[in-house]
């Protein structure tokens, strides 16, 4: 597909017009959706990162599901410290990387970096005010919910045990048939959560939703890493609620914990207002001329997401969410968008004017 010229607004845009992606569809298409599960599950992806980041806190730095049947002080403080640390590394080694240190220039930036020096913010300043929300209410919030799920799988709350084993990685009972299922249910994971996210996100840009709690993540017009979770409380609780599917759907810890870590990891990485992070290069050349080969890139950041903190009323859900396409809020990133996201923003406000003359009372 051929790069639409972008808006002077914006420094670099992938690849235009941006679409639903195939598994969104109707019709399904099954080989496209085939394609498209090739796509994002590319070694060098950020769904990739955050299964490896779940794989890890999994084996390494979580209680058995025998100990989580107790909530005792001690592997609940293990968790939170645990989450504090994926969370300054995925925020912060990501801003200092990418912001502090400038390791890559704007090479692949969509927009200006966070601002500083505004009133809207604590402490005047977009970082301080992003590491404040984030390390004081969302890691606790979404610590707290995990730490739930843990008591839930430990004391037999959940469909789980019938499938799985109780304890260690990869120790489940039932055959084939149930392993076939840990890795489908792997693969719907990050849909459900985006679908989920789709749906909040929706009701958050709702009246007095948005203006009391969603307005505080929408002070970020320029995102940087620390933007990801960067909101108000209410709206964590509301963003780390999706668990609750493993409270009915046969599963594993490690399911639980890819839908955590698709916030503690993924949020501050699509957030990055980079299009991916270089890492190197790729050996040499196939001449070997200069023995430098392509530049490796680590797909991060969401353009479709930076369109919406620009433009508000769109793009509500991420690229595997038919509910931006249902509710004709999906914009493509092309001028043409622009202008398509422009009048329904005026005909919202419209709405939004007559409601109290209908109603009898003001929303």
């Amino acid at each position: 597909m051929a790069r639409t010229v972008a808006p002077a607004k914006w420094a670099f845009t992938p690849t235009l017009p941006l679409r639903t992606a195939p598994i969104a569809r109707r019709p399904l298409d099954p080989v496209a959706v085939a394609r498209h599960m090739v796509s994002v599950w590319q070694p060098l992806s950020s769904r990739v990162v955050i299964l490896a980041t779940s794989f890890m806190a999994w084996i390494w730095f979580s209680p058995t599901v025998t100990e989580a049947a107790t909530i005792s002080p001690g592997w609940v403080a293990e968790v939170l410290i645990r989450n504090y640390v994926v969370v300054l590394g995925s925020a912060g080694l990501t801003h200092l990387w990418l912001y502090t240190w400038r390791r890559q220039g704007d090479e692949l930036g969509y927009s200006r970096p966070p601002a500083r020096n505004k009133r809207i913010f604590l402490f005047g300043d977009q970082v301080k005010d992003n590491m404040f929300l984030t390390l004081v209410f969302a890691v606790p919030i979404g610590t707290a919910w995990e730490v739930v799920m843990w008591w839930s799988y430990g004391n037999g709350f959940n469909l789980s045990s019938s499938l799985f084993g109780q304890d260690g990685p990869l120790t489940w009972s039932g055959g084939w048939g149930h392993r076939l299922g840990f890795v489908a249910l792997l693969l719907i994971v990050p849909v459900y959560s985006n679908n989920h996210f789709g749906v909040v996100h929706w009701l958050l840009h709702r009246g007095p939703l948005y203006r009391h709690i969603h307005a505080v993540h929408h002070k970020n017009v320029n995102v940087g890493p620390w933007s990801g979770l960067a909101m108000h409380p209410v709206e964590h609780v509301a963003l780390f609620a999706d668990v609750w599917l493993f409270l009915l759907v046969p599963s594993s810890p490690l399911h639980m914990l890819f839908a955590v870590m698709h916030h503690h990891v993924g949020a501050p990485l699509s957030h990055t207002g980079f299009d991916g992070i270089y890492l190197g290069r790729r050996g040499r050349n196939r001449d070997g001329a200069d023995g430098r080969g392509p530049r490796l890139k680590l797909r991060v950041g969401d353009f479709h997401h930076q369109l919406h903190h620009r433009f508000i009323e769109c793009n509500y859900g991420g690229l595997e969410s038919p509910l931006d396409d249902s509710l004709g809020a999906f914009h493509d990133g092309t001028p043409a968008g622009d202008r398509r996201i422009a009048e329904r923003r005026r005909r919202l406000a419209a709405e939004h004017r007559r409601r109290p003359a209908t109603t009898g009372r003001a929303h």
